[in-house]
This record gives C-alpha cells, structure tokens and sequence, in this order.
C-alpha cells in the first residue's frame, strides 16, 4: 500500500517526538529502535523509510527537543517586559516541575554528558541548537552591548543547566529542593545584577 507524502510526513514526525520524549527520559543509549517505533505505533522494519541511520533519528529527536524549549520561552516571555524575560525563563527552567519531568524538559542536562561522546556529525548538530538558544537569551539581555549580553547569557545558562543535573541527581528529596533554590537565586542574581559602565574621564576646562 502506498502512502501520500503528506501521510510519510506526519509518521516521520509523530517518530521524532516520540523519540525526543523517550531520548531524554531514558538517555541516548537507553532504548533501542524498536522499541521507539513501538512507541510511535509502527514496526521496526519501517524505520529506514523514514530515516538513514539511528544517528539521523537522535539528531533529529535532540533538535526537536530543543526547539521545543525555545518555543516554550517564547510563549512565557511574550507578554513580559524585555528586563524579565530572562528571569521568567530562569524560574521556569529552575522548577520542581521540569526536574520532575525530563521527558519534556530542556534536552542539556537530560543528554548533554552522553551527546559529548557522540560522533561529531551529532555533536555539531547539537551544538548549533545550542548556539540558536544562546542567542535567543542574549535578546533577552536588555540594555548591555551584545558581547557582554551573550557573556550573561552563556553563564545563566550554564548555572541553570548544572543546577537542573544537580537537582535531579539528588532525586525529589531537600536536598534537591536546596540544590533548586540555590541555583535559582544565583541565576537570578545574575540577571538583575547591573552592568558595569565604563567610568568617563573629566577633561579639565580652559
């Protein structure tokens, strides 16, 4: 039986986000292709109609995932004030909720370690989805020339993806909850923390 390519599409993608679900929940190496394609409803004879290696289907989950993130942050700052919405997006990220939740969270602290030892294809991949979420953070920098704004946003990045590994180490006990509050206040402290402006030399009169 032959299927419209709009059909082959729609499969192809209800594959990708099954995958990215499962890939973050249980790791890049936790379950294999049949099982993904048990999950998205089909056999694993029809996964190389859809996709060249398991490799092109990772790299495909990972950014779906990612994409995913950016929209999310997008929804929650659109009605805020450009100085909040890199707050928003750092309380948000930084919650019970999304540590309790790797399924449908951000995919960095879920398989960052495990993509570092991928092939460099699935590096490079990975590590331009990154650089499109650096810079989506570095708009969310008001007021700061953009080298300096990316440096903020590279760093309250980085507090809140080590926090949100950290949290989820530690399970959802106090210590969690600490590591959590933590990580959260410093990433906060970050963003409201002022930018240093150059002083400006008094040129003598006369």
């Amino acid at each position: 039986m032959r299927y419209s390519p709009e059909h082959k599409q729609e499969t192809h993608d209800r594959i990708v986000k099954k995958a990215s679900v499962r890939l973050r929940e249980k790791g890049a190496h936790g379950i294999g292709v049949a099982d993904l394609m048990k999950e998205a409803g089909l056999t694993h004879g029809g996964f190389y109609a859809h996709f060249d290696s398991r490799e092109a289907l990772v790299i495909e989950a990972f950014g779906y995932a990612m994409d995913r993130s950016m929209e999310h942050w997008r929804k929650l700052t659109g009605e805020a004030a450009p100085e909040k919405r890199l707050a928003l997006v750092a309380e948000s990220y930084l919650s019970t909720l999304h540590r309790d939740n790797p399924g449908h969270g951000c995919s960095i602290p879920a398989l960052g370690a495990e993509i570092a030892r991928e092939s460099p294809k699935t590096r490079k991949a990975f590590a331009g989805k990154l650089d499109q979420m650096i810079e989506m953070m570095t708009d969310y920098v008001p007021n700061m020339p953009r080298k300096a704004a990316r440096k903020q946003a590279i760093a309250t990045l980085a507090t809140m993806v080590g926090t949100m590994l950290l949290a989820r180490i530690a399970g959802s006990n106090e210590l969690s909850d600490e590591v959590l509050k933590a990580g959260r206040d410093s990433a906060l402290d970050g963003v409201k923390r002022e930018p240093k402006v150059p002083a400006v030399k008094k040129v003598k009169q006369g």
